[in-house]
């Protein structure tokens, strides 16, 4: 069976039976080809099959405080951005770059990264997506730590990488659509044209373990791993997202996240291409939800995926006045408190539905369409996943709670090659822990109930215990959420000297609400009614939420910030001596 027909028969088998968890995940087998190229083997049979088809649908905001809501859009064919990608995967080659090397890819929602990723990916290079919000020192880390040969980014951020010099130069993408030239020192990618003469194979046929992809994960706890992707980890293994998603061919995708990141290239390259269905990407200087809103409209979206964040903004503006053509609606990213889950449910009669994946994984777990929604679970596992749930300390298999692990045997086919080392061998030690005991270790603590729907507690270094009772962060922080006063929320560990650690929360407000005692009073009201006594949240400071730059709330820096004040001044002094603007349980008469 061709390497095309092999994949489309499971892609054609989970969409057959989205509706049908049962069959789905016990019928279903990863395709396993020897050889395999995501471009070759599948972006060009979607050109045959679906030529005139959109496949990419970039669309500018305008920016604020103009009157019109959009100033620029592309939108290119199945066929169209085929021919593209050959033409660039020729024009890079001619200027050096091979398979095995390593490209910095750091572009925004341009055009210029789907063609680079897909010419990348014909000549078997290795692509290290980067974000363009890093600093010049975070680019210049990631050209060391990548080895990058050669580096693609906006003429716009040209500057950033001033003194930085690979091997195979610097290529420049006028992603403004300015006209700009590139700037003195590099490649222009305007000078790449279509040429029907051009071959679309290169010499040389990816092996399925050829490596593919390099991401730098968004270290929300630790310095950035280097985790290392092959040709069919993400290329076929998302084919779990995909049923967990429910896209459809000829369905148009719309995704929020950031270039640069794991879920990027889940949503809006591999998982929706995977489907046969249209990226369509909405590209803002600043989020607008009600530009955002009429896009979704305009476009005919029916599949929408959004961050925990975007959704929480979405339901504060007037969502029931929508009226769009969504079919999913799905949230990753961190887990979505269950009252956003209840307003858009009331405004639109859809479910949002939560997955679960890592930038090491595709999708493991999630609620499927057609599965029964369990509020606060994150679903059931998806297929081709065996997960297991270990404890901790002991290392035994539980049936209850436990880090969540992948069995290795069969070992899924989306899971990472392994962590790579800044000398470009794998980190023996960093991966010996990742997996011991013979599963893969996410790090994530996880409960399951007796149907088999697993609830997230919260990252393995994110629990904590008070008065002896393990505390989840995120089963407070959903409760504080369902208050109107709160738009976010992250819950800590602060010391104290007779319960060891109390429950502090670090809130951000909605608008409208003043950050004194008085919404203090409120919000410490709701938790109290709302949770045991042991869960109680006991102290409350309002202010901005540390996140990584790909939107992951960083509690471990509001946990060491609590630690550190214990430090200097002891837990017994810690404990009377509050810090400016934070607000007790023992303030207010309740």
């Amino acid at each position: 069976m061709p390497l095309h027909a092999q994949v489309r028969a499971a892609r054609d088998f989970l969409v057959l039976h989205r509706e049908d968890y049962d069959t789905a995940y016990a019928g279903f087998s990863w395709p396993t080809p020897a050889i395999y190229n995501f471009a070759t083997d599948w972006f060009d049979g979607l050109a045959e099959e679906r030529g005139h088809q959109t496949a990419l649908w970039v669309i500018d905001a305008a920016p604020p405080g103009t009157e019109d809501t959009v100033s620029r859009e592309r939108r290119l064919t199945f066929t169209e951005l085929r021919d593209r990608s050959v033409a660039a995967a020729h024009w890079l080659h001619d200027h050096g770059l091979r398979r095995g090397d390593r490209l910095l890819l750091v572009l925004g929602n341009t055009v210029g990264l789907w063609e680079v990723m897909l010419a990348a990916i014909r000549i078997g290079a290795v692509v290290i997506p980067a974000t363009p919000q890093l600093s010049p020192a975070d680019l210049a880390d990631r050209v060391r730590r990548g080895h990058a040969s050669m580096l693609v980014a906006d003429t716009a951020d040209a500057a950033k990488f001033a003194g930085i010099e690979p091997p195979h130069g610097k290529v420049a993408v006028d992603g403004g659509g300015t006209g700009a030239p590139a700037p003195d020192g590099w490649l222009d990618y305007a000078e790449v044209r279509v040429d029907p003469a051009h071959d679309p194979h290169f010499p040389g046929c990816t092996r399925a373990e050829d490596p593919m992809l390099l991401y730098f994960t968004s270290g929300t706890t630790a310095q950035p791993k280097l985790v290392q992707h092959s040709h069919v980890s993400y290329p076929i293994g998302h084919l779990a997202t995909l049923y967990w998603m429910g896209l459809q061919p000829g369905d148009v995708h719309c995704n929020i996240s950031s270039p640069g990141w794991a879920k990027h290239a889940w949503s809006n390259f591999f998982t929706p291409w995977l489907a046969g269905a249209t990226v369509l990407v909405y590209n803002y200087a600043r989020f607008d939800p009600a530009g955002l809103l009429a896009v979704l409209e305009r476009c005919e979206a029916t599949t929408f995926c959004a961050p925990p964040t975007v959704w929480r903004m979405l339901v504060q503006t007037d969502l029931a006045a929508a009226r769009t053509s969504l079919r999913e609606c799905l949230s990753a990213g961190e887990p979505l408190n269950p009252e956003v889950i209840d307003q858009v449910q009331r405004a639109w009669g859809l479910t949002i539905r939560d997955g679960y994946g890592q930038t090491e994984t595709s999708a493991q777990v999630g609620n499927p369409p057609g599965s029964p929604i369990k509020l606060g679970s994150m679903g059931r596992p998806l297929p081709g996943f065996a997960p297991v749930l270990v404890d901790p300390a002991s290392g035994e298999h539980r049936d209850d709670e436990g880090e969540l692990c992948l069995r290795l045997d069969p070992r899924p086919l989306s899971l990472m090659a392994g962590y790579k080392s800044d000398s470009e061998s794998f980190d023996d030690e960093l991966n010996a822990a990742a997996f011991a005991g013979d599963v893969y270790h996410t790090g994530d603590v996880v409960g399951r109930d007796a149907d088999g729907y697993l609830t997230y507690v919260g990252r393995s270094d994110d629990v904590f215990k008070a008065s002896d009772y393990r505390i989840s962060p995120f089963e407070l922080e959903s409760v504080l959420i369902e208050h109107p006063a709160v738009a976010e929320a992250a819950v800590v560990p602060a010391p104290d000297p007779v319960r060891l650690a109390v429950p502090k929360a670090y809130v951000v407000l909605a608008a409208g609400w003043a950050a004194d005692a008085d919404t203090a009073r409120q919000i410490l009201g709701y938790a109290r009614e709302h949770l045991a006594p042991y869960k109680r949240v006991r102290r409350l400071a309002f202010g901005e939420l540390p996140k990584t730059i790909s939107g992951k709330i960083r509690r471990v820096e509001l946990r060491r910030a609590e630690q550190a004040r214990a430090g200097s001044s002891g837990a017994d002094e810690a404990a009377s001596d509050r810090p400016d603007g934070e607000f007790r349980d023992s303030d207010f008469s309740f």
